[in-house]
């Protein structure tokens, strides 16, 4: 059975390995993001309790290291092994606690279980969506939370995500995105809702200006946010 992993795009961001952590780099636009998507999820979790975290399509460990340093136990999980390497390297050199594990959610053990999963700017590059989401439900019990950033599928995304970012201003290399992929904010609440999830809060997620701090909250019609609960 083919599992979640889409091969050619574990292939593509490993080559991106060595320039994950360059904050001017092609994951220039992660790194812009990043303050902001933590820290709505992380506005979004109960206080006071120790809570194991899975950080699903996890990249070098961006948001990994963020949850991390924010007191959670911390698991990233990416399919391109180089950049699982560098994500390992760069915890311990900035003694940081990560776990990090290559592969798929379906590669976990059948028992693995966390109190929140979070997939983030993952969905769109994902090989089965509807499998992606079952297998990241079969991770949290009743009540456990997941969120997801992703890209909306608009004519605004395809002009500013696809054709200004890779092709006009160059911030990530051509193919990086495939706008067909992308997901709207409804399609993605029904795809959740069938595999056992009840969507709570959906948010834009932006600059305040071009080339400006990146904020959660105004129009979803690029980038948008999404926090929904395990039924």
């Amino acid at each position: 059975m083919q599992g979640t992993v889409k091969e050619t795009e574990a292939t593509k961001f490993n080559a991106l390995a060595g320039e994950w952590w360059n904050p001017r780099g092609p994951m220039a636009p992660l790194h812009a993001m990043n303050g902001a998507r933590t820290r709505w999820v992380l506005e979004r979790l109960p206080q006071g309790k120790p809570l194991q975290l899975l950080d699903i399509g996890c990249g070098a460990g961006l948001a990994a290291e963020a949850f991390a340093k924010a007191g959670l136990a911390v698991t990233g999980m990416d399919a391109a092994p180089d950049v699982i390497d560098v994500a390992r390297r760069h915890a311990a050199e900035h003694g940081v606690a990560v776990d990090y594990v290559h592969g798929g959610p379906e590669d976990l053990a059948p028992d693995a279980r966390f109190d929140v999963v979070t997939a983030l700017e993952v969905i769109e590059h994902v090989a089965d969506k509807p499998l992606f989401l079952a297998s990241l439900r079969a991770l949290l019990p009743e009540g456990g939370q997941l969120f997801l950033s992703t890209l909306n599928r608009t004519r605004k995304s395809l002009i500013v995500a696809k054709y200004g970012a890779e092709y006009v201003l160059r911030l990530l290399p051509i193919g990086t995105h495939d706008w067909n992929e992308f997901v709207t904010p409804a399609e993605l609440s029904g795809l959740l809702r069938r595999a056992g999830f009840t969507v709570e809060e959906v948010s834009g997620l932006g600059p305040r200006f071009p080339g400006g701090e990146w904020r959660a909250g105004g129009s979803t019609d690029v980038n948008y946010l999404l926090a929904c609960r395990a039924i």
